[in-house]
């Protein structure tokens, strides 16, 4: 693997298609699973006709829809591995055909597939949630065999108390943890100690280290006596006390000149003073409680609802794969593996089913690292449009993937998370600031119209909208070019100009998909910046006509 990859795309096209067998070192995923629902409802038999499922970023749908039918009906077909067949068939007799069962049907090709491209030295972890967790243990013992089986880690996710009225609070998540041979899978003890926190020093650790320097350092005495006494030439006088030491002369010597070895009271066992702060820390077990959630004011948060913190990734990481490893998530999301993988030297592929997520980790690498995809980049993004002629085709396909896909071609541009019926025309938005003039940001609404033909309407909602909203700027993008009646209204708006100088931009811009694929980018004002990646809510309720 010569360059890191982002895919767009479904992981199981893209792990079939473009991921060789035993390519990758690690795994990690943690597919979307609506957790907040009633676990009897997930449990509820779908009736009727299933609609068509659509899986988003920020919405957790799991449904028995055609392409699952036909999806799951070929996996059966063609699986080598008829005991997982038979399993999944138990499941969805006894289960019956609900959002339960159709979320490990969906995964479990899915994870057949990362056994499949996992090194013999590979691991696996998927984080899940505790209402699937058993189901999934149960596959993956299936695919990977019970004996390779590591860990079923708990990680607190929450400091939530939680509805308590029939049940005690549901404030962890589940990490399952499978090699694809236990005996020779990369495995790094060292890395799993955590330093420990004077803050959170438990009382048997608090009492073992109970002297303090005056610079603050917590230590301890420890014994300086050697367990063996028939060790002869360690047999010596040292500040008026003859035993056997644990060190030579020369070795207690040096430590007492150094102000590490201490008599406590005169004629007393002189002792050895042991930092709490150059001890190697707290081995780490399976119950995870020293990384915390991202709360809303974490300087990482990005808005994305199941985004994880990247200490968590950076120990799954730095336990089970080398520098210059490559690293899978098929479910990327925003990126937070991809983050800690570039972060630790670790070599990356990511796969996401939204052009929502390829944006917004496009715009991560860049603030954190200054990195670029494309030929002359750092790393590819693939699966994406290129040519009109693909944005057409993903028009017709699915329109809510080409209006994501269209503002990602604005930079740091997120889709607007609308109430349904309420997001007047509005499908994205991007802030920008002047600099360095102004300290608030300005906002910039999107609309993205795939059709074959633009109205005057288009443009006449965009400015209801603007105003509505008080936007400096309106981003018009279409699959066709704009008539000459649309253009002149969106002059008739007017012009935005930095309170520096500089040449006024039109407050209403209109472009193609084909010229912003061209780099016709959308102009703004000159001497300001785009805003960085937005945080949650930002922009949120504001828009409405």
């Amino acid at each position: 693997m010569d360059r890191n990859a982002l895919y767009y795309g479904d992981c199981y096209d893209v792990l079939t298609k473009h991921v060789p067998s035993e390519s990758v070192d690690l795994v990690y995923l943690d597919p979307p699973f609506n957790s907040n629902r009633d676990y009897n409802v997930l449990f509820k038999e779908q009736t009727g006709a299933p609609a068509e499922a659509q899986v988003k970023a920020f919405t957790d749908t799991w449904k028995w829809s055609p392409d699952l039918y036909a999806e799951w009906d070929a996996f059966v077909d063609t699986c080598p591995n008829q005991p997982l067949v038979s399993l999944m068939q138990s499941f969805i007799q006894y289960l019956k055909r609900n959002d339960v069962t159709a979320y490990l049907a969906r995964m479990t090709p899915r994870l057949y597939e990362l056994h499949r491209v996992l090194k013999p030295t590979g691991s696996l972890y998927l984080h899940c949630d505790p209402a699937a967790s058993h189901y999934l243990k149960i596959i993956l013992d299936m695919i990977f065999g019970p004996g390779n089986f590591r860990n079923e880690i708990t990680w607190k996710r929450t400091n939530a108390k939680g509805n308590m009225s029939k049940r005690f609070a549901r404030n962890h998540d589940v990490l399952l943890s499978f090699t694809k041979d236990a005996q020779n899978a990369i495995w790094h003890a060292d890395a799993l100690f955590t330093k420990y926190d004077e803050g959170d020093l438990g009382i048997k650790t608090a009492s073992k280290y109970s002297h303090i320097d005056p610079d603050g350092r917590r230590f301890q005495l420890d014994n300086l006596i050697s367990p063996n006494p028939n060790r002869p030439n360690l047999i010596y006088e040292f500040l008026g006390v003859t035993r056997v030491w644990r060190w030579t002369r020369e070795r207690m010597q040096a430590a007492y000149d150094a102000g590490l070895v201490v008599q406590p009271s005169p004629g007393s066992v002189p002792r050895f003073k042991r930092y709490l702060d150059e001890q190697r820390g707290l081995a780490a077990d399976d119950v995870w409680v020293d990384i915390p959630p991202l709360n809303s004011q974490a300087a990482e948060r990005l808005g994305y609802p199941t985004q994880k913190p990247v200490a968590l990734l950076k120990r799954i990481l730095e336990a089970s794969s080398n520098p210059g490893d490559v690293v899978l998530d098929p479910f990327c999301g925003c990126g937070t593996t991809v983050m800690a993988a570039q972060e630790l030297g670790r070599k990356w592929i990511g796969i996401d089913i939204t052009a929502t997520a390829t944006s917004l980790i496009e715009a991560r690498l860049f603030d954190s690292f200054g990195i670029h995809n494309g030929k002359r980049g750092d790393y590819d993004i693939l699966g994406l449009p290129t040519t009109e002629a693909e944005a057409i085709e993903l028009a017709n396909r699915d329109k809510h993937e080409f209006q994501k896909w269209a503002i990602s071609l604005v930079p740091r541009a997120m889709p607007w998370q609308e109430k349904k019926g309420a997001d007047g025309g509005v499908d994205g938005f991007v802030r920008f600031r002047f600099q360095p003039i102004k300290k608030e940001t300005d906002l910039v609404i999107i609309s993205v119209k795939g059709g074959q033909n633009l109205k005057m309407d288009d443009v006449k909602n965009l400015e209801a909208t603007m105003k509505a909203n008080k936007a400096a700027l309106g981003f018009l993008i279409s699959l066709v070019p704009a008539t000459k009646g649309i253009i002149d209204w969106a002059q008739k708006v007017g012009t935005v100009k930095s309170p520096e100088g500089g040449t006024p931009v039109p407050a209403i811009q209109t472009r193609t998909v084909g010229q912003l694929l061209r780099g016709e980018a959308f102009t703004f004002p000159w001497n300001s910046t785009i805003h960085g990646i937005p945080k949650a809510g930002e922009g949120q309720g504001k828009l409405e006509v």
